[in-house]
């Protein structure tokens, strides 16, 4: 059981993603049926539905608006600080820190990731790979969403008889900034939220939560 308890959260939040993506297929591909049937055309099938260009923009939008939103958040919180905050490091601690601090190099521990042992192009890379890996998932989702969202567009246009765009046509469009900036905006709404909340809220027993009896003004890592 320890394997279970030691990675509770990450089989939690990965079941919950697997349970939800299989109920937005299933909706999707009813509602995806429905509107073939109005326009008085027959549905894929459901295999079909889930590889195409209508559910892979839906699931895509929201996928580069999550990443995006922790890129930004991650990259944030090296320089900018919140007073207060569980969700930041305490003022006087902006920026990258030093050699000795992030245990890198000469600095490193006898069971360090190797690349933080390691010199040069490796330990920079590793020093920024969860930058780097958040960063490289929203690219490649925003592509799908957009690459996606044309096909789907293309679509609409031919049913309606209108003239076919192509994808860079289609980034300028309403539908696409659209579809974005829903996105963008409630992602930044939740994190702006939970950073300032947690000034003055409390959880007892998160991680995400500052002891119950901290001071509002006192950043938790400054009890240590």
């Amino acid at each position: 059981m320890r394997p279970l308890r030691d990675n509770g959260l990450s089989l939690l939040f990965g079941a919950l993603f697997l349970v939800t993506l299989a109920g937005q297929s299933i909706a999707g591909y009813f509602e995806y049926s429905e509107r073939m049937q109005e326009h008085g055309q027959a549905a894929e099938t459901f295999g079909a539905f889930v590889l195409s260009s209508d559910f892979v923009v839906d699931v895509a939008e929201n996928w580069q608006s999550e990443f995006l939103q922790f890129f930004l958040f991650i990259a944030a919180t090296i320089w900018l600080v919140q007073r207060g905050s569980p969700e930041s490091k305490k003022p006087g601690d902006e920026g990258a820190g030093s050699d000795e601090e992030q245990m890198v190099g000469e600095h490193a521990r006898e069971d360090s990731p190797s690349w933080a042992r390691a010199r040069g192009f490796r330990q920079v890379v590793f020093s920024n790979s969860l930058l780097l890996v958040m960063g490289t998932v929203f690219v490649l989702s925003w592509l799908a969403q957009s690459l996606a969202g044309t096909v789907v567009m293309n679509s609409e246009n031919a049913q309606h008889g209108q003239p076919q765009i192509t994808w860079p046509e289609y980034l300028a469009t309403p539908d696409f900034w659209s579809r974005t900036l829903q996105n963008w905006q409630s992602e930044f709404l939740a994190v702006g939220a939970m950073i300032a909340l947690s000034i003055y809220l409390r959880q007892r027993g998160s991680s995400e939560s500052k002891p119950v009896g901290l001071p509002h003004h006192t950043t938790s890592v400054e009890s240590d």
